[in-house]
């Protein structure tokens, strides 16, 4: 087949041409700079052709190609007519294929669906990283589950991988910018490059990786039927992380505007850096869903040595033109297009190597409690079984302590005030090592984040500047917790210092209930009760 390239002689563009000349087809490499054309295509054995997108993009055709690739972007940056390529694609008999990873480009191209079909021509967005690869990782990671609750993908390139102009361009403009993701069965704001993980795929392949917006945000959750769904991205060395860090947040209170020009300039001042770190890169698709009742863990890695990981975004559209009279005609995103063995194929000749982990998906408690964990009702087990954020609300009555340190106590801590029916909403996440828990009382909230103790039956819940060890009691269908041991600033508290807590849960009348009491050191009596019902939202 004859296949032109536009952006041919990109960081991703080269590859993907090197590639499908590899498998024999005729490329032809097209964009504004003819000289740098004509140079990687006499390295790769094809022919160039000039071709400016913007002012004559229908001199595309002159060449009569069977597939037109467009690996240039930024797709983000196509203005009103963002699909102008793809119509003529359609109209001119061709076929269409893009390495777009920008979710409301990838995720709006369904609109030119019925034009698509009627021409007879295939149209695929995203047909790179993300979402075609992802998506057919996602699609067999998913296979036999009766429920999908978590797909949490994550990239993480070598430093020395080159940075493609597009894709620097796409991820400085979210820097900072807040986006919608779907956690927990439904839509909450996140803000781009937060939510940071420490993510390993390999011995030496480690990395903190943040949330970014790619289109399987966005189109991951109807296609798989998925609770939640998370998207991360993570760079080796720790400068760079600090870098876009430190840009996020300064675009979340002056949101300026990603220019051409300041994307250009990022990605240099990055590629300063680039005689650091290695060339190294990974990708890690994790699916965790119900199998008979039970969670599962199902994790698929990758792994790019040799500074192959470039050639990651290019396997998708070759894996697509490998098997293109299969595909149905009509215009969508890539989605589990082809299979993962297919893509795997794909990957043959390159120093690529993958592998897949089946595991217990246990969540805090369970490990906890060990053999008690199934004599807790279900109701309790239900709210203790996050694999990403959950919400649970409900009504609770809050009465105080009324000594002046009990008092101060509470308002240290944002314990809510006394009062009655106040609707309540406990919103859990899961962390790298344990659970967050925000509870919500009316206008008034307060967090505790909760990790594994040394023991069983034991884990431990830090307020603030506090840490307290709690023993996990289980009888007659319900949890008690009590307090074990502190430390303030990681110092131990003598036992006389300790807060009493009183508190439990258990369900009654088939819903779930928590009873919390604590109490102040030294005889002072009382600091704050909160009596109520939650059910999960």
């Amino acid at each position: 087949m004859k296949v032109a390239v536009a952006g041919g002689y990109g960081v991703f563009g080269a590859r993907l041409a090197e590639l499908l000349v590899r498998d024999g087809h005729k490329v032809v490499l097209t964009g504004r700079n003819l000289a740098k054309a004509d140079e990687v295509a006499s390295k790769l054995g094809c022919s160039a052709q000039f071709v400016d997108l913007d002012t004559n993009p229908g001199a595309i055709f002159d060449t009569q190609p069977d597939i037109v690739i467009d690996a240039s972007g930024p797709f983000q940056c196509y203005g009103d007519k963002p699909y102008r390529l793809t119509e003529l694609c359609i109209d001119n008999g061709a076929d269409y294929l893009d390495l777009s990873d920008v979710a409301e480009f990838t995720a709006g191209i369904g609109i030119l669906d019925n034009f698509a079909r009627e021409a007879g021509r295939r149209v695929l967005s995203g047909t790179s990283t993300v979402p075609a690869i992802s998506s057919s990782v996602a699609a067999s990671l998913c296979e036999g589950f009766d429920e999908i609750l978590l797909i949490d993908c994550a990239v993480l390139p070598g430093n020395q991988a080159p940075r493609g102009r597009s894709v620097v361009a796409s991820i400085l403009g979210q820097l900072g910018e807040k986006s919608r993701s779907w956690r927990g069965g439904k839509w909450r704001d996140q803000i781009c490059w937060s939510d940071a993980r420490k993510i390993a795929v390999a011995p030496g392949i480690e990395r903190t990786a943040r949330y970014i917006e790619v289109p399987d945000v966005v189109l991951f959750p109807k296609f798989f039927k998925a609770r939640s769904v998370v998207f991360r991205a993570g760079l080796e060395l720790r400068i760079l992380d600090v870098s876009m860090s430190a840009i996020a947040m300064i675009r979340r209170y002056w949101p300026f505007e990603a220019t051409p020009f300041r994307a250009e300039l990022f990605r240099r001042a990055a590629d300063l850096f680039l005689p650091f770190g290695t060339d190294r890169g990974g990708m890690r698709v994790r699916v965790v869903g119900l199998l008979d009742g039970k969670p599962i863990r199902r994790e698929w890695r990758l792994v790019a040595e040799g500074g192959d990981g470039p050639y990651i975004p290019a396997v998708a559209s070759r894996a697509v033109i490998r098997k293109l009279d299969q595909i149905a005609v009509g215009s969508r995103p890539c989605l589990a297009e082809v299979s993962l063995e297919e893509i795997e194929a794909a990957m043959a000749d390159l120093a690529i190597s993958t592998e897949i982990e089946e595991t217990p998906a246990t969540v805090l408690f369970e490990s906890a409690l060990g053999e008690q964990w199934p004599k807790l009702p279900e109701q309790i087990r239900t709210l203790h079984s996050v694999q990403d954020v959950e919400n649970f609300s409900g009504l609770a009555e809050v009465t105080r302590g009324e000594s002046v340190f009990a008092k101060l106590i509470a308002g240290f801590f944002r314990f809510p005030p006394a009062s009655e029916n106040t609707p309540v909403t406990v919103t859990k996440t899961r962390t790298e090592s344990g659970e967050m828990w925000e509870r919500r009382f009316g206008d008034r909230s307060f967090r505790s984040y909760c990790t594994p103790a040394s023991k069983a039956c034991q884990i431990r819940e830090r307020f603030l500047v506090f840490n307290f060890e709690l023993d996990l009691v289980v009888e007659k269908s319900s949890v008690s917790f009590t307090v074990n041991r502190g430390w303030l600033l990681g110092i131990p508290l003598p036992q006389s210092l300790l807060p009493g807590s009183d508190s439990r849960e258990y369900v009654e009348d088939g819903e779930f209930c928590f009873d919390v009491a604590l109490s102040a050191p030294l005889g002072i009596g009382p600091i704050v009760r909160y009596v109520g019902r939650l059910t999960a939202d």
